[in-house]
């Protein structure tokens, strides 16, 4: 390993922000159908459509609401809210 790295396999990575502009169409729309279809039911005043909570979730990233995020410990990819950590 290099000793001027600063990153060490040891060390556990933190999740790293990916701008959702960065991504293809396609994988935007697939990391925001996988957020949906985990997020569950509603138990609101008023059901949504698949694709009506699709284009909130992409409003709400272009706000600045929501962030993108790849775990390299995991190699995944998760969609959190503003007010989530």
């Amino acid at each position: 390993m290099d000793p001027e790295s600063p990153f060490d396999p040891e060390e556990p990575a933190e999740p790293v922000e990916v701008p959702f502009d960065m991504l293809s169409a396609d994988a935007l729309r697939g990391v925001i159908e996988s957020f949906v279809l985990r997020e569950g039911t509603d138990y609101g005043a008023r059901e949504f459509t698949h694709e009506e909570k699709v284009a909130q979730v992409h409003t709400a990233l272009s706000r600045g609401d929501a962030r993108i995020y790849f775990d390299p410990a995991t190699e995944s990819i998760t969609l959190r809210l503003k007010d989530q950590r």
